[in-house]
């Protein structure tokens, strides 16, 4: 890859958006720099001997191989790429590396601008769409933001404009906004357009599992947890329960709910994991307080199982609050063989349970 250039010079100021999104103070050239367009010095080439000395003899263990430095023919600027290719190469970038890749020198500076501006009209889109930052819930505004951030290649502005399309029922402007952040490398891109593949009323089963494979090698915990479905399903595929399993796996350790409790359903069974009660236990409690509600019933039965009444009912009543009907039976039952005092704790318990963070 040719060298990117950096260049420094006595500057005069004008305004610029910044790296984080705002306005800042940008620095201008006030007069040209070096001919060659670096602001680095190349060795002077008449002070590296490029050829033998044929008068001097070297010994052989301290004879070393000459060399000549030459510079490139065209050091070529960042910011003089095209931008699709630029948009490429940051179009998925997170809000944090943008920033971060903005700061680099003033040639990524420049080139990058248009997708700052893009992370401008994002975070509005946020805002209008969450009732954020004191404006009040606008779909319409916030889809126009992400359409204007997504028109300047910001994968993530493309990702939820497509999001909305959805919910307004234009699922082929949904499609595709995704098969183009999908194609600029945007994992969520990538999963969403593999799940509106595979709930397409003609399913693309082959097209769904390639978009939710590589989406799930760039560590996306839905996609991980969907083509592990996929696998154990046989959807598009032969069923695969050794690959399923290690694919719930990934997306449970990455904190995806969904998955800690098909995890542990395959530790229980012994079901492409080696069975382990241990483990399954330790990862239907995690599901459990992650608020995943049939997690909260196995673990408060299993509890019950063990004589451990207090905790048991506390995940019961979770799980009956949250409309498994199961649990309902189990923890009166339970309720009748506690005190007045142990009751009134219990509900205290669960009226103040709030569930631990996860990706869901």
């Amino acid at each position: 890859m040719k060298s990117l250039q950096c260049q420094s010079h006595i500057s005069q100021t004008t305004l610029d958006v910044d790296a984080a999104g705002g306005l800042k103070m940008k620095l201008q050239p006030t007069w040209p720099g070096r001919s060659d367009g670096s602001c680095f010095s190349y060795l002077p080439s008449s002070k590296i001997n490029c050829s033998k000395n044929r008068n001097t003899s070297i010994p052989s263990s301290s004879r070393q191989i000459p060399f000549c430095f030459r510079p490139s023919e065209q050091v070529r600027d960042f910011s003089a790429l095209p931008y699709d290719v630029v948009a490429k190469i940051a179009g998925s970038f997170s809000l944090q590396n943008l920033r971060s890749a903005s700061l680099v020198c003033k040639s990524w500076c420049e080139a990058l601008r248009p997708l700052r501006e893009a992370m401008l009209f994002f975070r509005w889109g946020k805002r209008f769409k969450h009732g954020r930052g004191g404006v009040r819930p606008n779909l319409h505004k916030a889809l126009d933001s992400f359409l204007k951030g997504a028109a300047r290649g910001f994968t993530l502005a493309m990702v939820d404009a497509g999001l909305i399309y959805w919910e307004l029922g234009k699922k082929d402007k949904a499609l595709a906004l995704y098969h183009k952040a999908a194609a600029l490398g945007d994992p969520a891109g990538q999963c969403n357009l593999a799940i509106s593949y595979l709930q397409a009323e003609s399913p693309n089963t082959k097209e769904a599992l390639k978009w939710l494979y590589k989406a799930s090698l760039a560590g996306h915990t839905r996609a991980q947890y969907q083509f592990a479905l996929c696998l154990h399903q046989g959807r598009g595929t032969d069923p695969n329960m050794q690959e399923a399993a290690r694919w719930y796996l990934k997306a449970a350790e990455s904190g995806y709910v969904r998955a800690m409790y098909n995890v542990s359903l395959c530790y229980s069974f012994g079901e492409g994991l080696v069975h382990s009660h241990r483990h399954a236990r330790k990862w239907m409690k995690r599901a459990a307080d992650r608020g995943h509600t049939k997690a909260q019933l196995e673990h408060g039965l299993a509890l019950f199982s063990e004589g451990e009444m207090m905790k048991a009912v506390v995940y019961l009543e979770l799980a009956t609050r949250a409309g498994e009907r199961a649990a309902a039976h189990v923890k009166n039952v339970i309720l009748q063989q506690l005190s007045a005092n142990s009751r009134d704790r219990v509900m205290f318990l669960a009226d103040n349970w709030r569930a631990l963070p996860s990706s869901r």
